[in-house]
């Protein structure tokens, strides 16, 4: 009985599943993603306190950003941020990119979701490397939290992660 090709052919396969890294990050790669394709970016500008995290960003307690437009599809992002030795201070650029998508500091930022009246907003990345809950006030009603939590679980992250700030 002669096999030498499919055999060839299966140990072939074999070795491209072999070089295939295992999924990392936040969410579960296997899952779609989408942005918000109704997003605009005019009623994104503003204030948005980081409500609830994934991973280290949780433990500098309360922080926020502000997004200033200055030009079409443009912002000016100042706020504090969690580094490696506590919260700091950060200004950086920002420009829309697609529908619901932001590139900020070389990394896009899809915003998966916001209520209608934009009190609420869920930023993550396709890579799973990043997401938080954003909101208008440091509070955040229990309703939207269920929502937001919705949201990251359709787009294939963990909601049992998201802790608050």
């Amino acid at each position: 009985m002669r096999q030498g090709p499919s055999i060839l052919l299966c140990l072939l396969a074999l070795a491209g599943c072999a070089g295939t890294p295992a999924p990392t990050g936040l969410r579960d790669g296997a899952k779609p993603i989408s942005s918000a394709a109704a997003f605009d970016p005019g009623r994104f500008a503003d204030v948005w306190h980081i409500a609830a995290a994934y991973g280290s960003e949780t433990r500098c307690g309360p922080l926020a950003e502000t997004w200033t437009p200055t030009a079409p599809d443009r912002y000016r992002v100042t706020g504090i941020a969690c580094g490696p030795n506590g919260a700091r201070a950060f200004v950086t650029e920002a420009r829309v990119t697609g529908p619901g998508r932001i590139t900020r500091n070389g990394e896009e930022l899809w915003v998966l979701w916001t209520d209608a009246d934009y009190r609420v907003a869920v930023v993550g990345t396709p890579s799973g490397g990043f997401a938080r809950l954003l909101s208008r006030t440091p509070e955040v009603r229990p309703d939207l939290m269920i929502a937001a939590r919705r949201v990251l679980e359709f787009n294939g992250y963990d909601p049992a992660g998201l802790a608050p700030l």
